[in-house]
């Protein structure tokens, strides 16, 4: 923990926002009222998530210091708060930090610098919802640190929690020449207005929004979030004016859905009213008591989108009249950004140093204002260390106004930067580290934390994503143009915090059984598309372990390069040839030899560890013995392949039943481990998976909350019912994830007794 400085604390409340004052006061209080067990732990738990605080897992290797690892909560239970020091109060969490849309200054990037010198790993991470984190900080450190961010205007506020996350927004507004206009003021109008507000306090889970200037990019990715708003004009009564096309329900997740319309046009006055309203109809109406249903997306594919729409105009009726819904717009321009150094154009004739024409290419976006451009500081996995930090500033500060933005896709933009200085800009970003080209390409891979310190992750999203960086920068040179523009997003399980869904190639975080092992593996994703705003979802065609990753990444690529037609692209590709051809193409990678055979795919990347559960048992004759379970899984996962491609032939109907029969199959399979002669009848084998698996949790996994029981359950009640296309993409998505937990599952089952079956006894 660090010492307090008196001046220095005096100086941050002279500087800082009163209310931000107030609100770290108050949760420092809490924190004495937790250590002292006067606080219950559920409602301190939420109350410092909506301050930014989250546990963190650090059980992968070594510590950052190099001590030895252990697995410990972050908070503390209530039996570990008094014994004093050193206990698992001191275990580290992450500290989250909000950026609304990404927009930061000189002095805010050196701030960020500080903290992750003095109370991290000399590491700060850009997330993919432009904020910034920081990994491995002492509760105790808290208040310190969100003082040290209100002296400079930032604040951790909702952050995390029940509560509206980081508003993100397009890191070229302003700039963009095909934007309709700057969606930046009105991002930052509905962030400060949100933020605190009582009407978001009582969600029964996060609520995600951002703002796009068009809609064919991918910046904004509206698609994806329970609310997006994409920049219009309309004509109205002769006079041009301002508004957004509003869109509700999207999210990734475990089962992703598409945002619906909820209107045409909003006009800029009604944002903020509409979008208390939204906030408010959600509190009510939203889900409580199910967190696995407790999205926004789930309201409105419940009531439908009408339905939805009527409410919320209700809503909107009976708001009493707010000033600040319409004080912002008198002051538009108070975020217009100006350069500081005059336009030039590149000098044709001077020098041009090693790596910059590769940089130019890829990591330069001309924006519409001319001879001025936005650079891109493409930042691997996301990670910067504190002296970069400080360079950056400096950079800031000597090229541009301070017009500093992060990204979604985890990277930095310098807007505002002169074409005449472009070579010395990268000169000084190449001196630091920070001169990587690559970004938006193949090589720009996203990840979310993974196994290194989320506490959800399955297998080790960064230490896949950092090994395909490698390998395919050791190739950049060499990549055909048509693949140089695709898209890799890593998630360390099925969550899609790395965005798996709306990438080219995606992989989720899964593991499999093989013998007495467990085996790191990842799902291949394909058909996600990330320009259109995320424009749609991809979906899941086999688990393949995770050392053979890197092969399924070039046996894809090298096939598009091969056999595109001129023009498609590679979502279109992976259509047209059809998951039936694209299995077969990776169908031997899924096989797994013995441990002894290759121990190597028995570990994950970046840990040396083996992956492994401990000794089972083996067969007595000379082969494996197959288990009436693993054929049962099987069978399983065929009809799930099934349903996929009744659902790529548009045969929704078909595709949503095969989606409900491979679920029943998968639990039906578990079931049968305690009750081999259950009944082939639906209820029955649906009655029989809740009494023995779901009420008693075995079918129970940290990761999903016990969500992935629940799609089964909530398929059977409506399994007479008839399949929109939405709905059976859904049952499609939700199918392959209870097969993954019947595999976890039955993996559990091993573990504790061995009681495997031979097939067919």
């Amino acid at each position: 923990m660090k010492a307090s400085n008196p001046l220095w604390q005096k100086q941050v409340f002279e500087s800082a926002p009163e209310e931000f004052i107030r609100e770290i006061e108050t949760y420092e209080t809490e924190i004495q009222l937790r250590k002292q067990g006067k606080m219950d732990e559920k409602v301190f738990a939420e109350s410092r998530l909506r301050r930014g605080a989250y546990g963190q897992r650090y059980d992968n290797g070594q510590r950052w210091d190099g001590t030895e690892t252990q697995t410990l909560p972050f908070p503390s239970s209530s039996t570990e708060l008094t014994k004093g020091m050193n206990t698992v109060w001191d275990a580290p969490g992450m500290q989250r930090i909000k950026v609304p849309y990404g927009g930061m200054n000189p002095k805010q990037l050196e701030v960020m610098a500080d903290l992750a010198e003095e109370y991290s790993d000399n590491i700060a991470h850009v997330t993919t919802r432009q904020d910034f984190q920081l990994h491995f900080i002492h509760i105790d450190d808290t208040p310190a640190l969100l003082r040290r961010l209100a002296s400079v205007g930032m604040t951790t506020r909702e952050a995390c929690g029940n509560s509206v996350r980081n508003i993100t927004g397009c890191p070229f507004s302003g700039v963009c020449s095909t934007e309709s206009f700057d969606v930046t003021p009105y991002a930052d109008a509905l962030t400060f207005f949100l933020l605190g507000h009582p009407d978001i306090q009582d969600f029964g889970r996060k609520f995600k929004i951002a703002f796009s200037g068009c809609r064919d990019e991918a910046c904004g990715l509206v698609n994806m979030h329970d609310m997006g708003a994409i920049g219009v004009k309309r004509i109205i009564d002769g006079v041009e004016k301002r508004g957004f096309e509003l869109y509700v329900g999207g999210g990734l997740g475990t089962v992703p859905h598409q945002a619906k319309l909820f209107a045409d046009f909003v006009s800029e006055e009604e944002l903020l009213p509409t979008t208390q309203a939204i906030s408010r109809v959600f509190a009510r109406l939203g889900e409580k008591k199910n967190r696995n249903r407790a999205r926004v997306k789930f309201l409105v594919a419940q009531l439908g989108i009408e339905e939805f729409k009527r409410l919320v105009t209700e809503e909107r009726a009976i708001l009493t009249e707010d000033p600040r819904w319409t004080a912002y717009l008198s002051n538009l321009n108070k975020l217009d950004e100006t350069p500081l150094r005059p336009a030039g154009k590149l000098a044709e004739d001077t020098p041009r140093p090693e790596g910059f024409d590769n940089w130019y290419k890829t990591n330069i976006w001309n924006q519409k204002q001319e001879n001025y451009s936005t650079v891109t500081i493409a930042l691997p996995l996301g990670d910067i260390t504190p002296n970069q930090l400080r360079a950056l500033a400096d950079i800031a500060r000597t090229y541009t106004n301070g017009t500093i933005r992060t990204t979604v896709d985890q990277n930095i933009v310098l807007r505002w930067i002169s074409n005449a200085d472009l070579i010395e800009v990268y000169s000084a970003l190449k001196a630091v580290g920070l001169g990587n080209a690559g970004a938006g390409t193949i090589v720009d891979i996203t990840s979310c934390p993974g196994t290194d310190t989320c506490k959800l992750g399955i297998s080790a999203s960064r230490g896949l994503a950092g090994e395909l960086k490698k390998r395919l920068a050791e190739k950049s040179h060499t990549l055909d143009e048509a693949v140089q523009d695709l898209h890799i997003k890593v998630s360390g399980c099925f969550n899609s915090c790395g965005q798996h869904h709306i990438s080219d190639l995606g992989f989720f975080g899964v593991s499999r059984r093989s013998g007495n092992y467990t085996v790191p593996h990842f799902q291949v994703v394909l058909g996600g598309e990330w320009t259109h705003n995320g424009g749609s979802y991809g979906l899941a065609v086999g688990a393949v372990p995770a050392k053979r990753i890197p092969e399924v990444v070039e046996r894809l690529t090298g096939r598009y390069v091969a056999e595109r037609q001129k023009g498609e692209h590679f979502k279109e590709f992976i259509q047209r040839v059809g998951k039936v051809e694209i299995k077969k193409l990776i169908d031997d990678l899924t096989k797994l030899p013995t441990h002894d055979e290759d121990p190597s795919l028995f570990t994950d990347w970046g840990d040396s560890r083996e992956y492994t559960i401990g000794d089972i048992g083996v067969g007595e004759c000379a082969g494996e013995v197959v288990s009436h379970a693993e054929f049962g899984l099987l069978a399983a996962e065929r009809q799930a392949f099934e349903a996929q491609i009744a659902l790529d032939e548009k045969q929704y109907q078909r595709a949503g039943e095969l989606a409900y029969l491979s679920m029943k199959q998968a639990v039906k399979t578990l079931v049968q481990e305690q009750f081999y002669d259950v009944p082939d009848d639906n209820d029955r084998v649906a009655e029989e998976f809740r009494t023995r698996f779901y009420d008693t949790k075995i079918f129970w996994d940290e990761y999903a909350g016990g969500k992935f029981g629940h799609y089964y359950l909530r398929a059977h009640e409506k399994s007479n019912e008839s399949y929109s296309p939405d709905e059976a993409h859904r049952r499609v998505e939700e199918a392959l994830l209870v097969i993954e937990a019947a595999h976890t599952c039955y993996g559990k089952l091993l573990a504790t007794k061995n009681t495997v079956k031979p097939f067919g006894i």
